[in-house]
């Protein structure tokens, strides 16, 4: 494996931008159900902070070899969490759990010490509530069938992306009992995104 294809990854995040609602419509509500998937896919892929985390939660699934059940437990998670905000139930310091939990993994893999004791599933789905509650405020007032299509859509996205970084980074592992150089750098360079993106939330917050 080259050193560019083990940057690739890493870069892919760095060059993302920060989460807003509905990018892939153009800022609008999606109306239609196919709207409402291509939305849901869209939202967890642009946004760097859900992003960075979906990839994080996929490495720490293969460390304690949850490949399915990790990323499978973060989406459902956040359907709930969808399900939250749009029954209008407030869920405090969302953006600081969201790009908190970006940060605390990104460390804990990195560091590689503290993870084995990490009780994986109920983590993942704890933060997995925030991310999904921030996810719902881009549907607010949209039609029940379209809710559920964007629901489908960023729970799909988002267990194919977690297991599908487990899954590769198994297969480019030369020893399945060692941390690979790559899997640090990965989780580093995500705990760096969710550093910076922690430092401009709570300066937000501060100042607002």
């Amino acid at each position: 494996m080259t050193k560019l294809s083990r940057l690739a990854l890493p870069a892919a995040l760095l060059s993302c931008g920060p989460a807003l609602a509905h990018h892939a419509m153009g800022g609008v509500q999606p109306s239609t159900a196919l709207q409402s998937v291509i939305s849901g896919l869209a939202h967890p892929v642009i946004g760097i902070d859900h992003l960075a985390f979906v990839v994080l939660a996929g490495l720490a699934s293969l460390r304690q070899g949850r490949i399915l059940a990790g990323p499978a437990a973060f989406a459902l998670a956040c359907v709930a969490g969808c399900a939250l905000m749009l029954a209008g139930v407030a869920l405090p310091f969302a953006e600081l759990a969201i790009t908190g939990s970006v940060l605390l993994l990104g460390v804990m893999l990195a560091g590689g010490t503290a993870l084995a004791r990490l009780p994986l599933l109920p983590v993942l789905g704890f933060f997995g509530l925030f991310h999904g509650w921030a996810y719902g405020a881009s549907m607010i007032g949209a039609q029940t069938g379209n809710i559920a299509a964007y629901m489908a859509g960023f729970a799909i996205i988002q267990t194919a992306i977690g297991a599908g970084t487990a899954l590769l980074a198994r297969r480019l592992r030369s020893d399945a009992a060692a941390i690979a150089a790559r899997e640090r750098l990965a989780a580093a360079l995500c705990a760096g995104v969710g550093a910076a993106l922690l430092i401009e939330t709570a300066e937000a917050m501060i100042f607002a």
